[in-house]
């Protein structure tokens, strides 16, 4: 009879099958661990990246916005300091012309006493001071009575009409509704056809009274401020 050697014993079936189906929940464990490290680790970086991100564009947004808000004060401050406007009264033999403009500009009136002069009153006005006249400038406004018919000095004018260099309207002051005149639009600057803006013809007796800026920026002053309270004896 011959003894088997005890290493040589093989293990029940039933215990073999019983550790492999300890190893596959135990296998499956694992793969969800790591898979739910990575997942963590990527959820971590985006959301960091996002914060980053995040954080940066509203840092922009916020200096975008303080941008915006100190360009609205600064055009707000700068209106602001315009008023009250301040008056210039011309001489009654040129119609006692009454302008009001902001008190941030300066203003330099020539005014001749000479019948034969074709420009008895000629007055600049611009922001902080005004600068030589013969200087290539743009000026804020201009004003002129000159010693020329109202029909003669806008058929001057007809010539860039009809080129499209301009156009014409019909136009009152606001304060002096009873004088009709003309509003002129594009290349009417007198003596500087290169300049564009906005040139308003009114009679005034046997002479015309011209009221002009010489640029569109100039606009909205000219408008509000100097049309809207001007006035004179016709």
């Amino acid at each position: 009879m011959s003894i088997m050697n005890s290493s040589h014993i093989n293990k029940p079936q039933g215990e073999r099958g019983a550790i492999n189906a300890l190893l596959i929940p135990v296998i499956l464990l694992a793969v969800l661990f790591v898979a739910a490290g990575v997942f963590a680790y990527w959820a971590y970086t985006g959301r960091q990246d996002y914060k980053n991100n995040s954080d940066a564009k509203s840092a922009a947004a916020v200096a975008a916005n303080k941008l915006v808000v100190q360009a609205a004060d600064a055009k707000q401050f700068a209106e602001a300091a315009k008023k009250p406007l301040k008056p210039y009264v011309g001489p009654e033999a040129y119609g006692s012309l009454r302008v009001l403009y902001p008190k941030t500009w300066s203003s330099y009136v020539d005014i001749s006493s000479s019948t034969g002069n074709s420009q008895p009153l000629d007055a600049y006005f611009h922001t902080d001071y005004v600068p030589a006249i013969d200087m290539k400038q743009t000026y804020n406004l201009r004003i002129r009575v000159v010693a020329t018919t109202y029909s003669t000095l806008l058929n001057s004018y007809t010539s860039a009409i009809k080129l499209g260099k301009a156009t014409a309207a019909p136009y009152t002051l606001p304060k002096v509704p009873d004088v009709a005149g003309t509003r002129l639009d594009g290349a009417v600057i007198p003596g500087n056809t290169q300049l564009t803006g906005t040139l308003v013809l009114l009679p005034m007796r046997d002479k015309t009274l011209e009221v002009w800026t010489e640029s569109p920026e100039y606009l909205p002053d000219f408008t509000d401020n100097i049309l809207a309270n001007m006035t004179f004896s016709p």
